[in-house]
């Protein structure tokens, strides 16, 4: 199966707007941990989070400073190891990132999807790390290995919506966090060593291994895999728990029953605000035609380009993240990760994060 196609099928999106050039990104870094740099907001100093702030028109001028920075000073910072998992990789700093820490002595192991190592187009990094003797295993061949973590020294995890390419540091709204816990980073390397070590992918995998709910820094964290940890169930759980509001921002919303749970708790008076990615999202699979006619608070996103979030703020306090769109597909085909953090300084970050892309939605940059 080639990659237009599965891309067709796992996300009912037709990317055309990968087609496009012309938008330019500032880096917006929300720091909650940093003590030295404003806003010093809590988070007990256990994450860090970066949200992509794209801009219309382009300038090339603008592509630097991005999330490939913040990633490259993370891998810079490994001493004895780096795993990656990535469904797309072509930031020239991070990968060489990668290669200045295999000789510095580490150990740099990679995962991939099968269809983009395969693909001349997609794939000139991924064969620069083989051709430097760095590992990298390729599969799900019937969906996508979705992925986008890196785990450093057993000790920190960098996950989010973002790929590792110049699209989505410059043009895609997306988002990315790194956090240090050596319990969570023990969650990603079971789960990475199931894709490299067993070659098992998507639901071929088994769930075990992983703690699901931990504490870090004080904040309850739940920690999720698709498809063994059978995700979507564990999100709706959450939002059946919403008691004053709900706002999201979805890439790809095809899952009738999360878009049922938020049916019914906007019915039961919880405020309801989301914004959809345009693209695909008049098809007949997306849940934003049945919630904009049951009279929901939801729009099309003003990105020309794409907006790559996927995440949910529930409550101010609760945020859902990851690669995961909910869709059937990162339900049950694709490799996914979750992270549902109850910490109301984050929420206030994704909240901030959420009323960017909300008002661009009311009011888009004309083309």
């Amino acid at each position: 199966m080639s990659f237009s196609t599965k891309m067709l099928i796992i996300s009912a999106v037709v990317l055309v707007a990968l087609c496009l050039v012309g938008v330019g990104v500032v880096l917006v870094v929300m720091r909650p941990s940093a003590p030295a740099a404003p806003p010093a907001t809590g988070g007990g100093g256990w994450y860090q989070v970066y949200f992509t702030t794209p801009k219309y028109p382009d300038k090339a001028s603008d592509h630097h400073g991005g999330l490939g920075d913040r990633l490259t000073e993370f891998i810079n910072a490994a001493k004895t190891s780096v795993d990656v998992a990535a469904y797309q990789l072509d930031l020239p700093n991070v990968t060489q990132a990668l290669l200045d820490a295999r000789k510095r002595g580490a150990t740099v192991r990679v995962v991939s999807d099968i269809d983009i190592l395969n693909d001349p187009k997609e794939n000139p990094a991924f064969k620069q790390l083989q051709g430097a003797g760095i590992p990298v295993v390729a599969g799900n061949s019937n969906a996508i290995m979705h992925d986008k973590f890196v785990v450093v020294d057993k000790a920190k995890v960098w996950t989010g919506s973002w790929n590792f390419t110049e699209n989505d540091t410059y043009r895609y709204n997306n988002n990315a966090i790194e956090i240090l816990s050596a319990e969570l980073a023990r969650n990603y390397t079971v789960t990475f060593e199931k894709m490299f070590s067993d070659k098992k992918f998507g639901p071929q995998r088994k769930p075990g291994g992983t703690t699901p709910k931990l504490t870090i820094g004080g904040a309850a964290v739940e920690n999720y895999f698709a498809p063994e940890d059978k995700v979507a169930g564990k999100i709706s759980a959450r939002l059946k728990n919403a008691g004053k509001t709900i706002d999201f921002v979805a890439f790809a919303f095809t899952d009738d029953d999360i878009g049922k749970v938020i049916a019914d708790r906007a019915q039961a008076g919880v405020i309801v605000r989301g914004v959809f990615e345009t693209t695909g999202s008049e098809t007949q699979y997306s849940e934003y035609g049945k919630m904009k006619r049951a009279g929901l608070d939801v729009w099309q996103d003003g990105n020309p380009y794409l907006m790559h979030h996927k995440a949910f703020i529930i409550d101010s306090k609760t945020v859902v993240l990851g690669s995961f769109n909910f869709s059937q597909n990162a339900e049950t085909e694709n490799d996914e990760n979750v992270l549902i953090v109850d910490d109301a300084t984050l929420a206030q970050q994704f909240q901030a994060e959420f009323a960017r892309i909300y008002a661009q939605a009311k009011n888009p940059p004309k083309k």
